[in-house]
């Protein structure tokens, strides 16, 4: 305030004395536009172009039409190269890129799915006199070693023996079966180690050494109920992995059961297409579902809305400690699952979609001039294997046009199943 009062008394002195001050020099200002943080090349890329053309030949010369194929590639500044991209084609498991991006509207990235165990009757010397109650939460992960978990901490509960049925109650899935009274079945067997079956001691094997056989024997038979019995006491409440860890495991191994699940969960195929639309920014016309996992050629979806989609998952995750190669699996990082056999360049975060008439391939190559570029192939016809060959060549060009970015993943461990620490005892009751 002090400095602008001085500054108007020296204007009124200068006038009122008629004193003619020096004429002010003109300030060199440099155009903003010029500036290096601005260096972006946001122009078409003529190679790229040639590279697609080139794609495109091949893929004529082998006798399918363009019309079933697609291309979209882009960075983020701008559009690099395209066929029919905005032409909704069969896309196979592209399909768990819209279930994916619909789970992150609807849950955060540390989201647990919850089962939660019941008992009803009365306990004494290890003998549970009444029911074993599961009430499913939607976890679509819920596998032989979180039975071999949730066993011993029944166990650690003093239940060895259940002289009662085993009630099932809500939406519970175990081994990826969405029959409530079969994944029951599967749970009795999962809980007493004298009904185990050699897949079961396998997958024993895998955990921790100092991990104990559980043996909870239920006497009675496997029920299917829509409701908690009224007498029911809560024992355990069993977490989930997150849904960032649940979302990476189907992915990687494009499992469809996981994500159909997750698509119920969220509201149905109709809810994940408009949430994933919504989301991405696309006309909902390009994102046409029938189901979460990508089976059957209903489900369609533009190579741009695909892209658009994957944009929106990273865009999602930009203020979470993980990205997007911790949703996707990463080439060069991950060796199992649907890379292991692919001919990609490293570093490339991937989603594969295959049926019998579909292969399609999207995702993002790291790149040191372009930044991130997002790439959606769409092939129909009955030759897949060629179809992969034939895109893994086409990413292995894009790459060696571009110098290629290391790319940092937060993934540190792999997510342990089976762990005792996500089982919670319930310590009101």
């Amino acid at each position: 305030m002090q400095e602008l009062f001085g500054l108007a008394i020296a204007n009124f002195l200068i006038n009122f004395l008629g004193l003619n001050p020096e004429p002010l020099q003109p300030i060199m200002i440099a155009a903003w536009q010029q500036a290096e943080i601005f260096n972006v090349p946001i122009n078409s890329d003529p190679i790229v172009e040639e590279i697609v053309a080139d794609y495109l030949q091949n893929i004529s010369s082998l006798g399918f039409s363009l019309d079933k194929q697609g291309v979209w590639i882009q960075s983020d500044w701008a559009h690099l190269g395209q066929h029919q991209s905005n032409i909704p084609l069969s896309a196979a498991s592209l399909t768990k890129i819209a279930t994916s991006i619909a789970a992150l509207e609807t849950w955060n990235t540390d989201h647990r799915f919850e089962t939660l165990i019941y008992r009803t009757g009365s306990l004494t010397d290890g003998v549970l006199r009444g029911d074993l109650v599961i009430q499913g939460g939607g976890d679509p992960l819920f596998v032989w070693e979180e039975a071999i978990a949730l066993g011993n901490q029944l166990n650690k509960l003093g239940i060895s023996k259940v002289i009662g049925d085993l009630i099932i109650v809500d939406k519970f899935s175990m081994n990826f079966n969405p029959d409530p009274q079969v994944s029951g079945e599967l749970l009795k067997v999962g809980l007493d180690k004298s009904s185990w079956r050699k897949i079961i001691e396998q997958k024993y094997q895998n955990l921790f050494s100092d991990t104990s056989r559980p043996q909870v024997a239920i006497t009675g038979k496997v029920q299917f109920q829509s409701n908690l019995p009224e007498d029911s006491k809560l024992l355990i409440c069993h977490q989930s992995l997150t849904l960032a860890e649940l979302l990476k495991q189907m992915n990687l191994y494009s499992n469809n059961a996981m994500a159909e699940s997750l698509a119920q969960s969220v509201g149905g195929a109709t809810i994940v297409a408009q949430k994933a639309a919504r989301a991405a920014n696309v006309p909902l016309e390009e994102i046409q579902l029938i189901n979460g996992s990508g089976l059957g050629l209903e489900n369609r979806i533009s190579p741009q809305a695909s892209v658009a989609m994957l944009i929106g998952i990273q865009k999602r995750l930009e203020e979470k400690p993980i990205n997007i190669t911790d949703i996707f699996p990463m080439v060069g990082r991950d060796t199992t699952g649907t890379v292991k056999l692919r001919n990609l360049p490293d570093g490339v975060a991937v989603k594969t979609g295959t049926l019998a008439q579909v292969s399609a391939l999207a995702g993002v190559i790291p790149t040191k001039e372009r930044g991130q570029v997002w790439f959606s192939i769409i092939n129909h016809g009955y030759n897949i294997e060629r179809f992969r060959v034939e895109q893994d060549r086409f990413l292995q060009r894009l790459a060696e046009h571009w110098q290629l970015t290391h790319v940092l993943s937060t993934q540190k461990t792999k997510p342990y199943l089976g762990d005792p620490q996500r089982n919670k005892l319930n310590t009101k009751s």
